[in-house]
């Protein structure tokens, strides 16, 4: 290891450069990881929202409206 040790702050400041990118690399990979997982999240729950509705027209169950969330029919 003493053949890679730097020796001068000019050999320091490329180390530490190196490593700040190397760093910043593995940052944007692990962002776009996310993204990518976030973006296939929020589709599914879109075609979770569509399912659901779906099965409920089919049910004959109206959206609910309103705070206090209660079916259209019991509110005679």
């Amino acid at each position: 290891m003493a053949d890679t040790d730097p020796k001068t702050m000019q050999d320091l400041t490329s180390v530490v450069q190196t490593l700040l990118q190397q760093m910043q690399d593995k940052l944007q990979t692990m962002y776009s990881q996310i993204i990518g997982r976030v973006d296939d999240m929020s589709s599914h729950i879109g075609d979770l929202e569509k399912n659901i509705a779906d099965l409920m027209t089919q049910a004959g169950v109206e959206e609910l409206e309103g705070e206090n969330k209660t079916p259209a029919t019991q509110n005679s």
